[in-house]
C-alpha cells in the first residue's frame, strides 16, 4: 500500500473497483486484532478479568468495522478462510451479531461465493473455498 502496509492481494482489487487509495487502516488481521486486545489487556484494561473471543474479540471486530465507517457510506468487509473453520469463528459471529447493533438508517448485507451446481457437482474457483460448514 501507498502507506507501506503487507497486505492481502484483495486489498488492490477493492482500491481499483472503489477508485480509493487503501492502506493499513484498511486491512486488519487476526494477528493485528489479537494483539491489540492483548496489550490492552496487558495493561489492565479489563480490570483482571479474562479475555475471551465473545466478548472482546467480537466486540474489537466490531468497533474496528465501526470506526472505519464513520466518515464514509459503505464499508467493505470481506472475511477470509472458510466458513467451519474455528479461526474464522470470531469474525463470523461478529458478523452474525452486527445487524441486531446497527443503527437506524443504517443496513447490513452479507453475501458469500456458494459456488454453482454443474451436473450434479459442487464447482467453485480454484482459490474460493464454498461457503458451507461441514
Amino acid at each position: 500500500t501507498h502507506d507501506g502496509a503487507e497486505t492481502d492481494l484483495d486489498l488492490g482489487h477493492y482500491e481499483r473497483f472503489t477508485n480509493l487509495t487503501m492502506g493499513r487502516n484498511n486491512n486488519y488481521t487476526t494477528g493485528r486484532i489479537y494483539y491489540d486486545v492483548i496489550t490492552r489487556e496487558r495493561r489492565g484494561e479489563y480490570l483482571g478479568g479474562t479475555v475471551q473471543i465473545v466478548p472482546h474479540i467480537t466486540n474489537e471486530i466490531k468497533k474496528i468495522i465501526l470506526d472505519r465507517g464513520k466518515d464514509v457510506d459503505i464499508v467493505l468487509c470481506e472475511i477470509g478462510g472458510t466458513v467451519g473453520d474455528i479461526e474464522s469463528l470470531p469474525f463470523l459471529e461478529t458478523i452474525r451479531q452486527f445487524p441486531r447493533e446497527v443503527r437506524k438508517g443504517k443496513c447490513c448485507l452479507h453475501s458469500s461465493d456458494s459456488g454453482s451446481l454443474r451436473k450434479g457437482f459442487l464447482r467453485t474457483q480454484d482459490k474460493t473455498d464454498p461457503t458451507f460448514s461441514p
